[in-house]
């Protein structure tokens, strides 16, 4: 091979600087932030949590996920298994219920809140009062859109309002929050159930919203005994609901759950304060399997709710016409190589429990049977409308979707996030401007350092531990349907826990012209993520470092050549973002620089903490 070919081959095959103006490259390194479906700054709330800045905190928790008293107590916390601190001990930071502390804790915050903009022409309608609607509302308001928001109930919040049961969410939070968002100008037609999409588009909306969520439980219609017992069982989601606005006040002493999900946790646990005395929820799948949250199996099992896994329904076991137990086959869990999960029956005799009351949780669908063909909204074969991933526009160019009612059943903060995009294509919309033109992210980094051994945060990790958040006795919760259950972190608590963050929106920036190589920074890393050696291709790479880099998932940060040839190369997975590495250094080579990241909303000016 002839020289010149050989040293192409090698500059190709090394490990190219890493491009840390892309705005990602932080971004991805900030993982909770990253993993949050709306991107909330989680370390600056943190840090205004620990000082004590309440409202600051609030408002910067509201500017990204709209509802942070209600996520503060129900979200599913995507952020805390991606948390840094859960590489160097057991648990995360306690991210959510921090959250929860800052909307219990701030003072009255609504002249701190945008206004609705001067009307601008456009007139929207949004379908269903949920977490994606509000979210959609919150953001075009102040640019000036006339707003109509249609809900079949007598409130807005929508599933959040009947399906997540008072005990975990106090409907004065809930009404709280939603009222933040009503009160730019929304125009709310509450106990307007919505039959005719042909009827909405008749009205000459500019462009329509649908965040209907998925309303529809799951059935298990082929089951022997439903038709006969259906007196007695439930549609989960149906029977929360009615419960949520007292159409139902009780239920049979001897309760099953069937399902593995959060649902399945609301409807025992809510099962337990209507009556409810020998409530078991039965799953199909192994424990561990199960769709819940860990939390929320925790929350079950702490009130005596045994969760009965692998026993699939055979039978709704009737007597006289009257529903008294289920049947079950009793099975295992077989995985292939690929980690496929197949039940296999035990080849025991079947398993029977006895019964007042079914709850059906299995799932969720939705439903869109008031969408007429002649609206050209198409959907899919699974009964999902057809969209872009990424404008949320359906195959009608002025119907959007968002939530649960665009790719499924998901969660709050996916919902916001979700309606954050399609306000943004909303107003392009609106504007004649091509939807996949979307507006950058707001991105800064700038440098911590204040005077030779101070920096602008608390770079010293702590030692304290995760504190489980304090609970109202046992006795006092079961006797009541509305009594919160979780009494939330008090402040010395809130600051412990926040101390407990390692600040990784503090970046470690390294200016490889200031590098002298004395290697003070690779000695003082205590996770010796640093090092100093030859370039080679990323496997090479990852193999050759001090602690060698096995999560790919994370990016190796690798400088340009130094004076000796070598390269700087730092393993984001396992970086404390301590700082020691900038204090030592003796060129300042190495800087602790905030990186903030705001992702792009329609109403661009809606960042309240600066």
């Amino acid at each position: 091979m002839p020289l010149y070919a050989i040293i192409q081959c090698c500059a190709e095959c090394v490990v190219k600087p890493t491009n840390t103006d892309d705005p990602e490259y932080f971004h991805k390194v900030v993982d909770c932030q990253y993993a949050c479906p709306a991107h909330t700054p989680v370390p600056e709330y943190i840090r205004l949590i620990a000082q004590e800045r309440y409202d600051d905190a609030y408002l910067l928790n509201w500017e990204s996920n709209v509802f942070p008293g209600v996520l503060g107590r129900t979200c599913d916390r995507p952020c805390e298994p991606a948390c840094r601190r859960g590489r160097v001990e057991e648990e995360p930071v306690a991210i959510c219920r921090l959250k929860r502390v800052a909307a219990d804790n701030k003072a009255d915050i609504t002249n701190r809140l945008p206004k609705a903009g001067k009307p601008n022409g456009k007139k929207i309608a949004l379908i269903g009062g949920g977490p994606s609607s509000l979210t959609v509302a919150r953001d075009l308001a102040p640019l000036g859109y006339e707003l109509h928001l249609y809900d079949a109930q007598a409130k807005g919040g929508g599933f959040m309002r009947s399906e997540i049961p008072s005990f975990r969410l106090p409907e004065t939070v809930l009404d709280e929050e939603v009222g933040y968002v009503l009160d730019l100008g929304i125009k709310a037609l509450f106990d307007t159930y919505i039959d005719s999409m042909a009827g909405i588009l008749a009205k000459k909306y500019d462009a329509v919203y649908v965040g209907s969520g998925a309303p529809r439980g799951r059935d298990l219609p082929d089951l022997p005994g439903r038709e006969e017992g259906a007196a007695n069982i439930h549609i989960g989601l149906d029977w929360l609901s009615n419960v949520a606005f007292e159409h139902v006040k009780s239920i049979g002493k001897r309760v099953i759950v069937l399902g593995g999900g959060n649902t399945a946790m609301d409807c025992c646990r809510t099962s337990r304060r209507v009556g409810g005395t020998d409530v078991k929820v039965i799953v199909r799948s192994p424990n561990a399997d199960m769709k819940a949250s860990p939390w929320e199996k925790e929350d079950a099992v702490h009130e005596g709710i045994p969760i009965i896994d692998n026993h699939v329904p055979k039978e709704f076991v009737i007597e006289n016409g009257k529903l008294v137990g289920m049947s079950f086959e009793k099975v295992k869990a077989v995985y292939n190589k690929n980690g496929r999960r197949e039940l296999v029956p035990t080849g025991e005799e079947p398993a029977f429990y006895p019964c007042d009351d079914v709850l059906i949780a299995i799932g969720q669908q939705n439903a869109f049977p008031w969408i007429e063909p002649t609206t050209g909204i198409n959907f899919s074969s699974t009964g999902l409308p057809i969209l872009d991933k990424t404008t949320l526009q359906s195959s009608r160019p002025d119907v959007f979707f968002g939530g649960d009612a665009a790719f499924g059943p998901t969660n709050i903060i996916t919902a916001v996030a979700q309606g954050h995009q399609a306000a943004i294509s909303i107003d392009l919309f609106c504007q004649g401007k091509n939807l996949g033109k979307r507006p950058s992210p707001y991105v800064n980094l700038i440098s911590q350092k204040m005077g030779i051994h101070e920096w602008a945060y608390d770079s010293a990790p702590s030692d304290d531990k995760r504190t489980a958040v304090p609970l109202v006795d046992l006795k006092m919760a079961l006797k009541s349907r509305s009594l919160e259950v979780e009494l939330g972190f008090d402040i010395q608590t809130a600051f412990v826990q926040a101390e407990r963050c390692l600040n990784c929106d503090v970046q470690t920036v390294f200016a490889a012209e200031n590098c002298i190589e004395c290697d003070a920074c690779a000695d003082v890393c205590p996770t010796s993520c640093i090092n100093f050696i030859d370039n080679g291709t990323e496997e090479d790479l990852r193999g050759r470092l001090a602690v060698p880099a096995l999560d790919l998932d994370q990016d190796l940060y690798v400088s340009k050549a130094l004076s000796t040839g070598r390269v700087l190369v730092k393993d984001e997975d396992v970086c404390l973002h301590c700082g020691l590495c900038a204090e030592r250094c003796p060129t300042a080579a190495w800087d602790m620089q905030r990186f903030t990241f705001s992702e792009a909303k329609a109403t661009p000016d809606m960042m309240v903490i600066k």
